[in-house]
Order: structure tokens, then C-alpha cells, then sequence
């Protein structure tokens, strides 16, 4: 394809702009390096079908439970090809969860989720590459880093890890917490319902803002909040409608449809349950309309490490042994 000579206009300004940001942003860099190592942690929360408060459920602040905030921990390493602009890759553990019987009935609309009576629970792997814009450093004063506060926003692409898992009672009452994707809870990768098995790996976009500051030339602490949109809504293993658990049987070995039988379907366990009938098939167990969601509020803190060719990088060379071949 030719390109026409006002897409060569646009790329030309484009670089002029990026070169032009870039030398700026040395102007009041350190020479403490490019790169940024660390680690952090923090509250992490789940936004699903399970669990909630008063109402309709949401995906938002109102339906979090507090038992089932879990720790998140996270290292993360971080380039800079200028100082406003850091490109980061980040590796982050935790644990979501999810429980009904944690809602508080008010009668209303939580009841009927209240009384389904579903749980679940999930270790999660992240990772992702994400870009950290600080539009602060075109207005810093002075040079250097130290006592610099700085905020920023952050967006990017990743995947995550998880495998929901259920609490299924055998006939002895052992309890055993089992993975619930191979029981295809709601028809997936059966063919009177054209859905296919979820996967366990899964796309997600994070964004989110935080703050830096500086409490060296080469050291920070500060505080992100990062939101996760994911393209899927069986983290919790909830969706769509309840099935005829007949079919179970057609698909799973005796153990499984055992255990197929019990957790698709918890209305019968709830203690002191008020329900005049149990959900039949075609009845609403989750809302398909809207995908899980998970984020967390980390405390972060992290380390420019020392560039090859900053001054302090050319005494530290200076200061080596010599070499002899």
C-alpha cells in the first residue's frame, strides 16, 4: 500500500512530539536510571453474581462483602523511554471469592440471591503490560526525585489464571473443596446448549491511577488503585440458567455427577431456608449481561536502579578491580 503523503505528515509530527517530550523530561531527570523495580500489596475484592448486599445486585462498591477480602501481592519491574512514561510488566497472586449466605436479607430483591445459596472460591495468577503516564513532570520545578510527589494513570493488557472451585459434602460429610468447570454446571460443551467450556485462562484490560512519591533520589512508596475488566463472566462459575441435572449424567463419570448435582443447585442446603420451591430448569442462576470483575488498592514500593552511564554508574565502575584477560 502507498502511503499518502498526509499519513507521512502525521508520523512525522508524531516523532517530533515524542522527541521533543523526551528531551524535556531529561532535563529534569536524575540520571538515576530507566528502570524501576519493586513489590507491593493490598486488599483485593471481587465484583460477581455471588455474594452482595441489599437489592439488586451490582458490579460496584455496594455489593463488596468484607469477609471475603483477600490479600493481593504484586512485583513489577518498569521501563522508562521517557520520564512522564513508564511501560510496565507486573506479576500479581490472590484470591477471589464469593459467597451468598454473606448477604444480609432485607426481604427485598437479595432474597431470592440469598437463598440460592451458591459459593465459590479461586486462587488467581496475573500478569500484564501496562502503560504509567505522569503528566506531572512537565510542570516539576527542580531537578531530581527526592521529595517528588507524583501522580499518574495507568492502562493496559494482560491475562489471568483462575479455576473456580465449590465446597461439595459427600455422603460421610466430608467437605472438599473441588473444581467446578469440569462439571459443567450450566450445559457448557453440551450439546443440547450450544455453549461452549469456559476457559481457565482468560484476557483482561486494568486500568486504574495512582501516586509515587519520593522519598529518595531512588526510592519510592505510594498507592494504586487497578481495576480488572475481564471478557468473561464464569469466575465465579455463575451466568446463566439452571439446567436439567438429568443431563449430568450423560457427560460426567458417577463422582462427578454426584458432585454435579449437589452444586448446581444449593437452594435445598441453606440453614433455615424460607423457599416454598426449588429452581427447576430455565431459571435464572446468574445475569449473563454483565462480566466479572476484580480490583484491588495496592501499596507499592519500588527502586530506580542505578543507570550504567549516570554518574554514580561511571564512579561505580571506577571503583572495580581491575580485570586481566
Amino acid at each position: 500500500m502507498r502511503t499518502t503523503l498526509p499519513v507521512k505528515g502525521a508520523f512525522v509530527l508524531l516523532l517530533s512530539l515524542f522527541f521533543s517530550a523526551s528531551v524535556r523530561s531529561q532535563s529534569i531527570t536524575t540520571g538515576n536510571g530507566k528502570v524501576e523495580a519493586g513489590f507491593g500489596a493490598g486488599p483485593l475484592f471481587f465484583l460477581g453474581d455471588l455474594g452482595g448486599n441489599a437489592g439488586v445486585g451490582t458490579r460496584f462498591l455496594k455489593d463488596l462483602n468484607m469477609p471475603t477480602i483477600n490479600l493481593m501481592k504484586t512485583a513489577f519491574i518498569q521501563v522508562y523511554p521517557a520520564e512522564f512514561l513508564g511501560v510496565r510488566l507486573a506479576i500479581n497472586q490472590g484470591k477471589l471469592e464469593g459467597y451468598d449466605r454473606l448477604i444480609n436479607d432485607h426481604g427485598g430483591n437479595e432474597h431470592f440471591r440469598k437463598d440460592r445459596n451458591l459459593q465459590f472460591r479461586s486462587n488467581v495468577w496475573e500478569a500484564y503490560l501496562a502503560f504509567e503516564v505522569s503528566p506531572s513532570v512537565f510542570i516539576e520545578q527542580y531537578e531530581g526525585l527526592k521529595g517528588k510527589f507524583r501522580p499518574y494513570v495507568i492502562g493496559g493488557v494482560g491475562a489471568f489464571r483462575f479455576n473456580p472451585k465449590g465446597e461439595y459434602i459427600a455422603p460421610d460429610g466430608t467437605k472438599t473443596w473441588v473444581p467446578l468447570q469440569p462439571l459443567r454446571l450450566e450445559g457448557q460443551g453440551m450439546k443440547e446448549f450450544g455453549k461452549k467450556e469456559y476457559k481457565l485462562t482468560q484476557l483482561e484490560i486494568p486500568v486504574g491511577a495512582g501516586f509515587k512519591y519520593f522519598l529518595k533520589e531512588n526510592f519510592f512508596v505510594g498507592m494504586e488503585l487497578l481495576y480488572r475488566k475481564t471478557f468473561t463472566d464464569y469466575i465465579d462459575d455463575v451466568s446463566t440458567n439452571y439446567i436439567d441435572p438429568s443431563l449430568f449424567a450423560n457427560y460426567l463419570t458417577p463422582t462427578q455427577t454426584a458432585m454435579a448435582n449437589q452444586l448446581y443447585n444449593r437452594e435445598n442446603l441453606v440453614p433455615g431456608g424460607t423457599l416454598t420451591r426449588i429452581s427447576g430448569a430455565g431459571d435464572q442462576r446468574g445475569n449473563a449481561k454483565q462480566n466479572d470483575a476484580f480490583f484491588a488498592t495496592t501499596l507499592r514500593m519500588g527502586w530506580r536502579l542505578q543507570d550504567w552511564n549516570s554518574a554514580g554508574g561511571r564512579s561505580m565502575r571506577q571503583m572495580r578491580c581491575p580485570s586481566f584477560f
